[in-house]
């Protein structure tokens, strides 16, 4: 099985214009599937997904109606990138947020397979303020920082059923954009509601760090620890977690010590480090936020690509992964649909894999080469 990669492309655009539009010429051909198979088109219509971000985001709706248009003005672009009501999606990550009075740090690991992150380092100024991110659904965060040094990330929390309202990497920039203290933050996540449940951790350039639990359709709880993984604390089961391996990796988070510049060492190593990518849950990057210093270090396997709110400068890297090998015995592959010398897959494919079932397979024993999953 050859080794997998992905590639981090950094851009400026400080409006959404040529950059953008180009980005989801490139993205679209992917996410449309994923969205069709998933359902979007039975979610709410064009009208109602415009009136939920002019309710409940009113600052975002002038870039909204933009990246529209940018996208070409279609009924289903207009519905997906709202992200209002959108289908289920699920991730693993490790976060934390730690002060000292001196010195702050956010660091997070972005866990999951390389070919479902779209490796979008991207810089805006779309409402005015300047905001440096990660970026998820073409316009939504996983973690960023602002001009006012808040810094946010996002992890999933560890439960399926959905409510009404926006997915997280919408709401993620909603804050970037309009927030610059975590006080303000935990407002916002308090009015807007998320679709799904997620775990948020805040930290700002006055040392100040939180953490909440987001629940389907709004509500938010304080966390003690500006620490998360992938389950909540109201008793429910959280998805997968021999899998994910979340209890343990949350355990951990809990006994961190030390400066918050060594931070990002610690979440280079096991048990917050994954390896497992080819069973789609391997940490592709490390991004450490310094609010402060206005910068991000964005840790990957070859190395760190340091970036600043002002010096941002554009680029590309190509990380490879090593795709290790899957539970299954080489010679399955041609039992299950996989010819012996089966030419390479086509990967623009892989939003169409029902990554759920994949991960339920290699839970319970029954992995196989994630190839075989591809819809042909």
């Amino acid at each position: 099985m050859t080794d997998m990669s992905l590639t981090f492309d950094a851009v400026a655009e400080a409006s959404p214009g040529p950059k953008w539009a180009a980005r989801w010429n490139r993205s679209w051909p992917a996410y449309e599937p994923w969205f069709i198979a998933r359902g979007g088109d039975n979610g709410p219509d064009r009208a109602a997904c415009r009136d939920a971000i002019a309710d409940h985001m009113p600052e975002l709706v002038a870039t909204y109606d933009r990246l529209v248009d940018l996208a070409g003005g279609g009924d289903r672009a207009a519905r997906f990138l709202s992200t209002w009501c959108p289908p289920q999606y699920l991730g693993g990550c490790s976060l934390a947020a730690v002060s000292d009075g001196t010195d702050v740090r956010l660091v997070r690991n972005y866990d999951l397979s390389p070919d479902l992150n779209e490796g979008l380092m991207l810089q805006t100024a779309w409402t005015g303020r300047r905001v440096m991110g990660m970026v998820e659904f073409l316009w939504g965060l996983s973690d960023g920082i602002n001009d006012a040094g808040l810094s946010i990330a996002l992890a999933y929390g560890g439960r399926t059923r959905t409510g009404r309202g926006f997915g997280i990497t919408t709401i993620l920039r909603y804050v970037m954009e309009t927030c610059e203290t975590v006080d303000q933050a935990l407002a916002v996540l308090d009015r807007v509601p998320s679709h799904m449940a997620y775990n948020v951790v805040i930290a700002d350039a006055g040392g100040n760090t939180a953490s909440v639990e987001l629940s389907p359709g709004g509500g938010a709880r304080r966390m003690p620890q500006a620490i998360a993984t992938n389950h909540q604390s109201d008793g429910s089961m959280a998805d997968r977690p021999c899998f994910t391996r979340t209890h343990e990796r949350h355990a951990h988070l809990r006994t961190l010590r030390g400066a918050p510049r060594s931070l990002s060492h610690q979440f280079r190593r096991p048990p917050l480090l994954q390896d497992r990518y080819t069973e789609g849950f391997g940490t592709l990057f490390t991004a450490a936020y310094d609010p402060r210093a206005l910068t991000l270090d964005l840790i990957l396997p070859d190395g760190t690509w340091s970036q600043s709110l002002a010096d941002f400068r554009e680029g590309q890297r190509v990380v490879t992964y090593p795709s290790g090998l899957a539970p299954a015995l080489p010679q399955v592959a041609g039992q299950v649909g996989l010819p012996q010398a089966a030419p390479r897959p086509d990967w623009t494919q892989a939003a169409r894999i029902d990554w759920m079932q994949v991960a339920n397979d290699y839970a319970a024993g029954r992995g196989r080469a994630i190839e075989s999953y591809l819809p042909f």
